[in-house]
C-alpha cells in the first residue's frame, strides 16, 4: 500500500495541542513544505522539539512567529530574533537544551530507555529542577526521554516502500526524530522505484506517510 498522501493532508494531521518534532538544522533537512501548510491552518498551542528555532520566515520558525507554538524545545534560538523577543515576554516557554543532549534524549525516547546520565550541565542552570545521581562518588544529570504525537521529518529520496535516503548534513535529527514519535510523515524532494539496503538512513518501517515536496 503506498505510504503518499497530499501536503494538505499531511498538514491536517497535526491539531491544535500536539507535540511535534520537527527535523532540521536552521531549516536544512526540515519539511518546510509541510509547516508552512501548518502555519497557514492557524494550529495553536503546539510543543515543538527541535534542534533551532530556524528564521521567522522558514522552518519552525514560521511557526513561532505565526503564534503557533506554545513550548519550544531546543539547543539554540539566537538565529531568530522573533522566538527570542516571544520568549523574554512570557508568549512562548523555550527549554534551552544542551544539544548533545537534546540528541539523546530524542534518542532514548525513540529506543524505549527511560532517560540517561551525563556530566553536561552540572553546575549550570542547566542542572534545574533536575535529578542528581552519583556513579562512582562523580555527580550525574538524569535526563528523561522526549516523545511527539508527530515527526516531521526533510529527505532527499525515498523508495517505494518508503525507505528514506538524506544528503548531507541534512540528516542532522531526522533518523532520531523518524523513532520517537507516533506518527512518522517525511517529505521528500525525488523518489526512485529501489534503493540498496546499504545506502537506507531510515528504513521503512518507521515512515508512516511520503509528501512529495
Amino acid at each position: 500500500m503506498s505510504k503518499k498522501i497530499l501536503i494538505n493532508e499531511a498538514a491536517d494531521m497535526v491539531k491544535d495541542g500536539m507535540t511535534l518534532m520537527i527535523g532540521g538544522f536552521l531549516a536544512v533537512g526540515s519539511a518546510n513544505k509541510i509547516i508552512e501548510k501548518i502555519a497557514d491552518k492557524g494550529v495553536k498551542d503546539l510543543t515543538v522539539i527541535c534542534n533551532d528555532a530556524s528564521y521567522p520566515d522558514k522552518g519552525i520558525g514560521l511557526l513561532i512567529a505565526k503564534g503557533c507554538v506554545k513550548k519550544c524545545i531546543a539547543s539554540y534560538i539566537g538565529s531568530n530574533p522573533i522566538a527570542g523577543d516571544m520568549m523574554n515576554s512570557g508568549e512562548i516557554e523555550m527549554e534551552l537544551v544542551p544539544q548533545g543532549t537534546l540528541a539523546e534524549r530524542v534518542r532514548c525516547g525513540g529506543v524505549g530507555l527511560g532517560g540517561f546520565l551525563t556530566k553536561t550541565g552540572i553546575g549550570t542552570l542547566v542542572e534545574q529542577g533536575k535529578q542528581k545521581i552519583k556513579v562512582n562518588d562523580e555527580e550525574f544529570l538524569l535526563e528523561l526521554p522526549l516523545h511527539a504525537d508527530v515527526a516531521l521529518i526533510g529527505a532527499s529520496l525515498c523508495d517505494k516502500h518508503g525507505n528514506i535516503i538524506y544528503n548531507g548534513t541534512s540528516q542532522n535529527f531526522n533518523p532520531l526524530m523518524a523513532m520517537a514519535a507516533d506518527v512518522v510523515i517525511a517529505e521528500v524532494k525525488d523518489e526512485v522505484e529501489e534503493m540498496k539496503s546499504e545506502t537506507i538512513h531510515t528504513p521503512f518501517m518507521f515512515v508512516d506517510y511520503i509528501v512529495k515536496a
